[in-house]
């Protein structure tokens, strides 16, 4: 837990990670047709991934990596990263993926995650720089949480500078300086 009160820190804890049980366990519930609440060994789940690390590191589950990181979206993410759906994959691709190397300690995850931003990157704030409005619903609906923040960010920097550049206020003062100094020594 990282951070804390970060609703997105807390919402990419609740994306799902294929799990698989090692040992029986009780009392779980995850299976509504189960009334006895037991989930057998080997049993196939998947889980939201707060509770799948902290039944991994009491070695009660088996973590796999989630379909979000699988062979297709690695070719897909290597031919042409920019135009690759990967909010339909996962909101929280990035945030995931750097919990579960922790978690792995999967390198290829981590250098996936790389080479996705770095050909993403370019083509998010080209777009929020330069596009029509017409583009970007379309655009926009293919990018991750991480993503949206960035084209907002770039999106509300270029609209900042052309409000400067048309005429905007030039020198802003400070708000300290307008304070009156106490006098020093008693006076």
């Amino acid at each position: 837990m990282a951070n804390y009160y970060d609703i997105d820190d807390i919402l990419a804890d609740e994306e799902l990670v294929p799990a698989v049980f090692l040992e029986a366990v009780n009392g779980v519930g995850l299976f509504e047709s189960n009334e006895a609440n037991r989930v057998e060994p080997r049993s196939k789940v998947e889980l939201p991934f707060w509770l799948a690390r902290e039944l991994h590191l009491r070695q009660a589950v088996s973590v796999t990596i989630p379909p979000c990181f699988n062979k297709k979206t690695r070719e897909e993410i290597g031919a042409d990263g920019a135009h690759v759906d990967l909010r339909s994959r996962s909101s929280y691709f990035y945030e995931l993926g750097c919990k579960i190397v922790q978690l792995m300690g999967d390198k290829s995850i981590g250098s996936l995650l790389l080479v996705a931003f770095q050909t993403r990157y370019k083509e998010v704030l080209i777009k929020a720089h330069t596009a029509a409005s017409s583009l970007t619903p379309k655009f926009l609906s293919s990018l991750t949480k991480e993503e949206t923040k960035l084209y907002d960010a770039a999106k509300s920097s270029t609209a900042a500078f052309k409000t400067w550049r048309m005429g905007g206020p030039r020198f802003q003062k400070a708000a300290v300086l307008g304070r009156k100094r106490k006098p020093i020594g008693g006076e």
